[in-house]
Order: structure tokens, then C-alpha cells, then sequence
């Protein structure tokens, strides 16, 4: 079963389409810098979301 999920988020995310949107997801949260004035709950925040984005790219590779 996990193995078909991987292979379709490698199927929807590895078209020039998706290419695109998983560059935009990581610009906006894993490249992402917040300042010194950033709150904890900013920060856990920005972290949930690079978690997300991390988890989104390792099903691309192992649906590949």
C-alpha cells in the first residue's frame, strides 16, 4: 500500500507541473529564514510546515 502512495506522489510531483509547486513549497518553508524577533509559536510553525515539505520529497524518492 505504501509503496503505491509513493509512487503516485512520485508520479504527481515529478511532472514539470509539479516540479514547479514542490520548488515554490520548499522556497517558502524550508528556505524560508525568519529574524530574531520570530516567536516560538512562528518558529514551531515554520518547522511543522519544512516537516511536511521534508516528508512530501522523501515519498518522491522512494516512489521513483
Amino acid at each position: 500500500m505504501f509503496r503505491e502512495l509513493d509512487k503516485n506522489y512520485a508520479r504527481t510531483f515529478c511532472t514539470p507541473h509539479g516540479a514547479v509547486v514542490l520548488a515554490h513549497l520548499r522556497k517558502i518553508t524550508i528556505e524560508r529564514v525568519l529574524g530574531p524577533n520570530a516567536t516560538d509559536a512562528e518558529l514551531r510553525g515554520l518547522e511543522a510546515q519544512r516537516a511536511i515539505v521534508h516528508q512530501i520529497e522523501n515519498l518522491v524518492e522512494r516512489g521513483k
